[in-house]
This record gives C-alpha cells, structure tokens and sequence, in this order.
C-alpha cells in the first residue's frame, strides 16, 4: 500500500536522509514530488508610488520567479484571498472577502428615491380614494339672487338627524329614534380669513323669513310671502338649497360652500380616533338625548358624543347652550384628529377618514383641498386668532329667537371685508 500522500511515488521504506546498511554512499534519490492545485485568479495589485520597485524584479534580474506562491496554498499573502484581507500581504483596502466595499452614498440615494416614490403614491392613491367618498350632492347654482362675495371662505357646517345607513341597533344605541326623512340639528357658518377663522352658530329656532326662492328638485319658482318660521324648517322644507337661500336673504353673507355631516358618521369618526377629551365643568344629564355626564375632564367615545351635542332640555339657556357645546365639542374634534399620531398612522387615517366621507355630503364645487382647509381652520377656532359665537339675539318671540339686527349687520361687515370681528354674540 502506498502510504505517501496524494501524488506521491515512492517506496515508504526509502526514505531520504535515513541511510542503509551499506558501506557504500547512498547515490542520488529522486524527491517525492508535490502537484500543487492551479491558483485562482487574483486580482492585480498596483504598488504604492514610494516602493520603486516590481515584484517581479528580485535581486535586480527581471522576470526572476522564485518558484514560492504566497497565499496559493495556505491562503494568506498579498492578493488577499479567503484567507483574510491584509496580514501583512498588504492586500487591497477596497476588498473584503473577494468582493468590493459597499458604496453608501449610493444605497442611500436610492432608498432616499425609494422613499419619496412609494410616499408620492400612497398620497395620489389616498386623494383619489377619498374625492370618490365625497357626496357632491348640493348644487349651490339652484340658489337665486346671490349676495356679493366678500374676502376669505364661508362654509355652511350642518348637523343633520339623518339615520341613513344606520341599523336598528344604532338606532336605539344612539337614542336617534326612526323618523323618516331628515332635519337639521345644528347649523354654523365658519369664515376662514386672514384674521384668524370665526364660528358663528345659527340657532336653529332662529326667527327667520323664506325668500322667493327656486325648488331644488321641481325647478320651479317660490314667490316670497314674507312668511316668517324657524330656521330649520327651511331645510324641511326644501332641503340643503333653501337653506342656503334663506341664510343668505337674512344675513347677506354669500356661502362658498356646503357640508353636512349625519348622526352615524358623526359618531363613527369620533370612535375611529379613539374618542374626544372634553373638560365637562358642570354635570348634567338628559333622557332624551341619554347624556349623563359628571364634571371635569373625560373622554367621549361615538355614542355619549352624539349625546353631549344634542342636549338642550338639560340646560336654562336650552338651544343658545346647546350651540356652545356643539362649538366646543367639533373644535376639540379637529383639534385632535388633525395631529401626527392620527395622520401619519394609517390605522387611524384611514377608518377616520372613511367614517367622515361615507356620511359627509358637500356642495358639487367643494375639492379635497378646501375640505381640509375648513378641518383646520376649525381646529384654529380655540386657539390663536379663533372666535367662537352664537348670533346675537335681540330677544324672542313666541318660543322663536329674534336676531339683533343691527349686530348681525356689524358683523356681517366684518366677515366680508375680512376684518376682526369684534360684535359680541350670545
């Protein structure tokens, strides 16, 4: 058996430098010879300037090769191999491993591009996603005789009793009752202008006359009879363009724009953030609407919000309280849904978004941009330059609130011409 290692010949019991029995000289022995394994390829090194010099030029004879391959056997050496990347071989600072150093300057461009790409698209998405939401269901172009527009923005902001999509459960869990059709229960104009956004609440047993005006959906003319009835029963009457109409006949304000927000939308966005904080400073409690509140701070989900806003049986100044806590409870709203946890977390801006848009119904010419727009400049009624109000009110009239005219005209100045509102309402 040959017991030398691979590629050796030889007898084992001939081994060199061991002698023999005889006298004479052992005469010349052939060496075991060694076939060594081809070399990978190496990638050339250059010398550094300073040695002067080639590798391939030793003791002064070009093209000398000492037959010794460093790194090929054992993996070391200066081509930097497996072995490792220097050890004393001074091999290439940009390789490890055999492969080149990453480049992070250029990873992080990319993933900078990446970044900007994938956001650009989730908001183009989203846009498209929530303008199909919308309801462009008002067409102010029904409305006749018009007022003048003045500086900044005006929106009509309703609160409507309507039970669309509700179930029967939702019902009774809201206390909305099931009467058919749908009335108003709230009604705001909201001005956004240069001097801070201002509130103004329209009471809706507000005293008040139905002009000649154009039916929405008959197209037929209404001469005005100077027929005097609460404010609400405009909207029963002819819905969302009468009212327009007749907000417009009695203050001389133009309205830009139209938004109205039913009962189940309205509870549904306030649980898709997690519910309201309000600092309530009296208790109070209602069969009613089934509010029952304590005093102090506390959080507000869908349901007892729905409540708190649609008290006013509970309170001495009834309606005129009751548009207070309303103001309150929707600046708090947008004051805490248009903050970073909710925008930038896809699980909160989506189902709040979808909450409100489901429900929301708005005029034909009302875009994305000025919807938000309306969102924050209610967030800004509490804080800054933000005014809150009711009507101002001269008095009442068989159950009916009678505007101050003179007041209403003042402020209606103000609006207008963008200025700060300085009229006190009630």
């Amino acid at each position: 058996m040959n017991d030398w290692p691979d590629r050796r010949t030889g007898d084992r019991s001939e081994r060199y430098g061991q002698g023999s029995a005889s006298p004479q000289p052992e005469s010349a022995r052939a060496m075991p010879h060694i076939q060594r394994r081809p070399a990978p390829p190496q990638r050339p090194t250059v010398p550094p300037q300073s040695q002067g010099y080639d590798d391939r030029y030793q003791g002064g004879q070009p093209g000398y090769d000492s037959g010794y391959n460093t790194g090929q056997v054992y993996g070391g050496g200066a081509g930097g191999g497996r072995g490792g990347s220097d050890g004393g071989g001074g091999g290439d600072a940009g390789y490890v491993q055999g492969r080149p150093a990453p480049d992070w300057r250029r990873r992080i461009k990319l993933g900078a591009l990446t970044l900007v790409v994938v956001l650009l698209v989730v908001s183009v998405s989203t846009y498209f996603w929530a303008d199909g939401k919308l309801k462009r269901e008002v067409d102010l172009a029904k409305v006749i005789e018009r007022p003048e527009a003045g500086d900044g923005t005006n929106y009509l902001i309703v609160g409507s009793d309507s039970r669309e999509g509700m179930s029967a459960e939702e019902k009774k869990r809201l206390r909305t009752g099931s009467a058919e059709g749908k009335r108003t229960d709230s009604m705001m104009i909201l001005h956004d202008g240069s001097n801070g956004p201002t509130l103004v609440s329209l009471p809706r047993d507000s005293q008040v006359e139905i002009p000649s005006f154009k039916g929405s959906e008959s197209g037929k003319m209404f001469q005005g009879t100077g027929r005097q009835v609460k404010l609400n029963a405009a909207y029963a009457e002819d819905g969302p363009e009468l009212l327009v109409r007749t907000v417009e006949f009695n203050t001389g304000l133009r309205i830009d724009h139209y938004v109205e927000i039913g009962f189940g939308g309205f509870a549904q966005i306030v649980d898709a953030i997690g519910g309201v904080e309000l600092d309530i400073p009296k208790a109070f409690k209602d069969k009613k609407s089934g509010a029952d509140f304590q005093a102090g701070k506390q959080t507000l989900n869908g349901e007892q919000s729905l409540a708190f806003v649609r008290t006013r049986y509970a309170f001495a100044g009834s309606d005129l309280d009751r548009t207070k806590n309303q103001q309150k409870f929707l600046a708090a709203l947008a004051s805490q849904t248009a903050t970073p946890s909710t925008i930038l977390n896809p699980f909160k801006l989506y189902p709040t978004m979808g909450a409100g848009l489901d429900t929301l119904i708005v005029d034909k010419d009302m875009s994305l941009w000025a919807l938000g727009n309306m969102f924050f400049a209610m967030k800004g009624v509490t804080g800054g330059d933000g005014t809150s109000m009711n009507m101002p009110i001269s008095g009442s009239n068989g159950g009916n609130l009678v505007w101050d005219k003179a007041k209403v005209k003042q402020l209606v100045e103000q609006l207008k011409n963008d200025e700060k509102v300085t009229v006190k309402g009630n």
